[in-house]
């Protein structure tokens, strides 16, 4: 584990652990073949930031509880059917470095694999009675679907303004993180201003932790993904969006060209790349998510300080300052 989210989970590091033990106890089938999926996508779980957040904030909120686990494993149970759906979409042959279900198991396996983890998060919280927190997981999931589904309306016109990407990046990634935090919170108090807090807290860590993502596509730091995929997959990014801003009509004609018609051309794309660089599309997006980290911070701060708040903050610092 990387020292720096060994020091950030220190707070939390046992309920760590034993979520991990109860993860692999709610993921388990009497169906050989699931239960050999099942392992496997266990074993390669990234760095939990999800769970993180959950407990961290419940944490910050008040005291742990069973309600707090079942509510980190509703989200992971959720998210990953997402994720599993995603790559048979993307026809995606990795994920995080290891092979996806799709590659492995075929796509028709994958589906199934992904709606029985939706099945068992359903369960897990109705068998409970955690309808408070399968609201919110349940809302998160619809925004992420909205937002990719926008996404892809736009990527066909690459009519996109700053707002639109906003909205886009609040629902497709941002919901997930306030769900994080809305349920860590709603699983220790009912209190609906704070839950709203945390909830609004981990929309800004959201969207600052996604135009984090967006710079990685133009080389800044060491990068996790190939350059320039956004482009090649006709993503329209706020340094991007910036440059265009920032162009002539004549200009933003010929970059949206090469977008729409060579974002398969790798010369072409470096093009694209060099001129959001020289618009000043890189220092806009950086300030940008400077502001939300900012924004983020400040709500936190409405919290009590305790050890979890302040590695609540420390979490913040880590998604922007990561470099994959």
């Amino acid at each position: 584990m990387n020292a720096q989210i060994a020091d950030i989970q220190a707070p939390i590091a046992e309920e760590m652990r034993n979520f991990e033990t109860r993860f692999r106890q709610s993921m388990k089938s009497n169906v050989l073949l699931l239960d050999k999926i099942m392992s496997y996508i266990v074993r390669r779980k990234g760095k939990q930031m999800r769970p993180m957040f959950v407990f961290l904030t419940a944490r910050t909120c008040g005291e742990v509880n069973d309600s707090t686990y079942r509510g980190a494993a509703l989200i992971e149970l959720l998210h990953t059917a997402t994720l599993v759906h995603d790559d048979v979409v993307d026809d995606a042959n990795y994920r995080r470095g290891f092979f996806s279900i799709n590659a492995l198991w075929k796509n028709k396996i994958a589906v199934l694999v992904g709606d029985y983890l939706l099945s068992r998060g359903l369960l897990l919280s109705i068998d409970h009675d955690d309808f408070h927190l399968l609201k919110i997981v349940s809302e998160a999931v619809r925004e992420m679907s909205e937002g990719e589904l926008l996404q892809i309306e736009k990527a066909r016109t690459l009519d996109i303004t700053e707002d639109v990407y906003y909205e886009i990046i609040r629902q497709k990634t941002a919901s997930l993180i306030a769900s994080c935090c809305a349920v860590g919170a709603a699983s220790v108090t009912t209190d609906p201003a704070t839950i709203r807090l945390a909830r609004d807290f981990g929309e800004k860590v959201g969207i600052a932790f996604q135009i984090k993502d967006d710079l990685f596509d133009y080389g800044t730091d060491k990068i996790g993904k190939p350059l320039g995929i956004d482009i090649k997959e006709k993503k329209m990014t706020l340094p991007l969006i910036y440059a265009l801003q920032q162009s002539s009509w004549r200009e933003k004609r010929r970059i949206i060209g090469l977008v729409r018609n060579h974002a398969d051309n790798p010369r072409k794309v470096a093009e694209v790349i060099a001129y959001v660089k020289e618009t000043g599309g890189l220092q806009y997006a950086t300030e940008a998510m400077h502001r939300f980290r900012d924004e983020a911070g400040a709500l936190l701060a409405q919290f009590p300080d305790s050890p979890a708040r302040q590695s609540l903050d420390q979490l913040v610092q880590y998604t922007i300052d990561r470099t994959k």
